[in-house]
């Protein structure tokens, strides 16, 4: 742990902002077990355990700015986001409010007092016409609502000169909260056969993953951007198969149904989505040593999690 950054942690509160979320969920977990309690956020103040947070919501202009200058974090960490691909493409004022105009105040809030930034970002900032793992330095060419105001949030935060990280993501799963994983799981017990389209690529990732590498690159004094996802690639469809053979393994399905691939075009969208979402996450490993493994594990982690429960 570098010096800077083990003084950030511990000179003063941790604000998680989002703190109920999917992601939200695993970095207080990261956090409990390095013994830090953070000062918590939710857009209404509840939390799904039934515990309370600070009641903030990114929609409202100045929120984020005055809880930051009421917390005096010395490291706020952002895992709060308008995800809601599709919906954005009808309310793209509300997810550029959310996305990038709230991820400004914050990194100008932040610098005003001092406290590092750890933001999170999406794979969807890419147009997906890649044909090899994005790196940072690839040229991002956005083809959603959502892919651009994560981009333009991305670039705020960085024009605020703010003590910053943010991270890109892909394809952010957990045993809990709202996900493909867990629908899958759902419907496969409702349905002999399920279409699943195979022409989108990308590296599915475990959310624990993401809190305790992002958490560890902080430790190790990562700044800038950086990606962070497994190693490998598959489809929705390859991922979908994977996950009802792991499950049947598991007993928590019966059986599994039939998965039939298909395209894109056979499951229109009004957002559309980037056909390769591959991520380099060789910069994470060379600056901070934190190393991704392949994919497959992550998903065999989260079933044995949910086998457990």
């Amino acid at each position: 742990m570098s010096a800077r950054t083990a003084t950030a942690l511990t000179r003063g509160p941790v604000l998680l902002i989002g703190a109920d979320g999917q992601l939200g969920t695993d970095l207080r977990k990261s956090l409990a077990a390095r013994g830090i309690a953070p000062v918590l956020s939710s857009r209404h103040g509840s939390l799904p355990d039934g515990g309370s947070a600070h009641a903030c919501d990114l929609s409202t202009p100045g929120a984020l700015a005055a809880l930051v200058r009421e917390v005096t974090p010395s490291v706020v960490l952002n895992a709060a986001a308008y995800t809601a691909v599709d919906r954005a493409e009808s309310e793209p004022d509300l997810a550029r409010r959310i996305n990038a105009t709230a991820v400004g105040e914050l990194g100008e809030a932040a610098k005003a007092i001092g406290a590092v930034v750890v933001h999170y970002s999406t794979d969807y900032v890419f147009a997906g016409d890649g044909t090899r793992p994005y790196r940072e330095d690839d040229t991002p060419g956005p083809v959603s609502v959502y892919g651009r105001t994560k981009l333009e949030g991305e670039r705020a935060l960085a024009a605020s000169d703010a003590d910053a990280v943010t991270f890109r993501l892909a394809w952010v799963y957990a045993a809990h909260s709202a996900n493909f994983l867990r629908t899958m799981l759902r419907v496969g017990t409702e349905r002999d056969l399920l279409r699943v389209v195979a022409d989108q690529i990308g590296a599915p990732t475990p959310a624990h993953w993401i809190a305790e590498g992002s958490l560890r690159a902080l430790e190790a004094g990562a700044r800038g951007l950086y990606h962070l996802a497994p190693q490998g690639q598959t489809s929705w469809h390859g991922y979908a198969e994977a996950i009802f053979a792991g499950a049947v393994e598991r007993g928590l399905l019966a059986r599994a149904p039939r998965v039939e691939a298909i395209a894109s075009s056979e499951y229109p969208t009004p957002a559309a989505r980037p056909a390769w979402s591959v991520l380099d996450s060789g910069k994470l490993e060379r600056d901070t040593g934190v190393r991704m493994a392949d994919w497959r594990m992550g998903l065999a982690e989260v079933l044995d999690q949910l086998g457990a429960n």
